[in-house]
């Protein structure tokens, strides 16, 4: 087949003046060579497009391609992960992953929990303040957790997420606003572990491909898995896979739940965390474990093969790079008329 691949690649946006912050959830060349490499090793033409303005350009142009493979996440408004894939559809052109619809509802994390708690699948309640107004109507126990609605590779999230009374959150909520320039979520923060789930397929085809826990070395200095520490996670945190068990089945049940739920196609990485039920108990990490708890998805998860969190938790798993991508490309294709 003739494959397309559009992403975001970083160093463009950093030569146009960006912040690292501002393209944090954009490529790298490594990635998108390992991508391209693997794509072609299984046998396929690939083209590299590039952003979604330069695939307007081919496409204006008369530009076609059997499928695209698409990682590309937009760079304005809370639907900016649906304008590659509305594209492509314009065009009637078959791509990888979700579609338009899943990629705009999934980036805003309120509108995918209400999804998902509508779904039967468990996640902590939440209230979004879009406004200083709106602070004072947050009608949720302390401890909370504060973090913008529409962002992703924990942008807007740090140790001052967790806040503890009003003052806090009233703080935490007028920077985020201010910030990035959108409604803030304020969940109900969960004590527990915490897990990202792999996911490939679609529909009843979709299966767990590998989960891993993250735990960090240091947890007197905080466990907020934020954009300091996932940008240099060895200093900060390992990774670990939970034995076969009730703790596991009840995090992977949830994480496939949630993908079902908000129809999530080809691929997605679901961030679970566990409540504090039961966390008075010697040893937590035993049968008393908490309840798993939805807390977001990416259906666009990174693929840097070393580095990404999906690639690492597919290799501890025992699945190769090229059979991960084989996976999410097999699903795409078994799409196609």
């Amino acid at each position: 087949m003739h494959i397309g691949l559009t992403y975001d690649l970083r160093r463009d946006y950093l030569a146009e003046g960006f912040s690292p912050e501002a393209t944090a959830e954009f490529d790298a060349d490594e990635t998108i060579d390992a991508l391209a490499a693997t794509i072609a090793a299984c046998g396929h033409t690939v083209t590299r497009i590039g952003h979604g303005r330069a695939l307007a350009h081919c496409l204006v142009a008369g530009a076609r391609w059997d499928m695209v493979f698409n990682v590309a996440e937009g760079m304005y408004g809370r639907a900016r992960e649906a304008q590659v894939p509305a594209l492509l559809e314009l065009y009637n052109i078959p791509y990888v992953g979700s579609d338009p619809l899943v990629c705009a509802a999934t980036l805003d994390k309120a509108v995918a929990k209400t999804l998902v708690r509508a779904a039967g699948v468990h996640t902590p309640a939440c209230a979004v303040v879009r406004s200083a107004a709106d602070i004072p109507r947050v009608q949720l126990p302390f401890p909370l957790f504060v973090k913008p609605v529409a962002e992703g590779t924990g942008k807007g999230i740090g140790q001052a997420s967790r806040v503890t009374d009003a003052a806090q959150l009233r703080h935490m909520c007028m920077e985020l606003l201010g910030q990035f320039q959108q409604p803030v979520l304020v969940e109900e923060f969960l004590p527990g572990r915490e897990f990202t789930v792999g996911i490939v397929g679609t529909g009843a085809q979709a299966r767990v491909i590998g989960l891993m826990e993250i735990v960090f070395f240091n947890a007197a200095a905080g466990t907020i898995y934020s954009y300091d520490v996932k940008e240099t996670w060895e200093q900060h945190v390992r990774y670990e896979v939970p034995p076969p068990g009730a703790l596991r089945a009840d995090v992977e049940a949830t994480a496939l739940g949630a993908f079902r739920a908000l129809e999530c196609r080809d691929m997605a990485r679901v961030d679970v965390r566990l409540d504090g039920r039961d966390m008075a108990r010697v040893d937590v990490r035993l049968d008393g474990h908490g309840q798993a708890h939805f807390i977001e998805v990416n259906p666009l998860p990174g693929l840097h093969p070393g580095h990404s969190d999906l690639p690492i938790l597919a290799g501890m798993a025992g699945m190769t790079y090229p059979a991960l991508l084989g996976a999410i490309l097999n699903s795409a294709i078994a799409r196609l008329p």
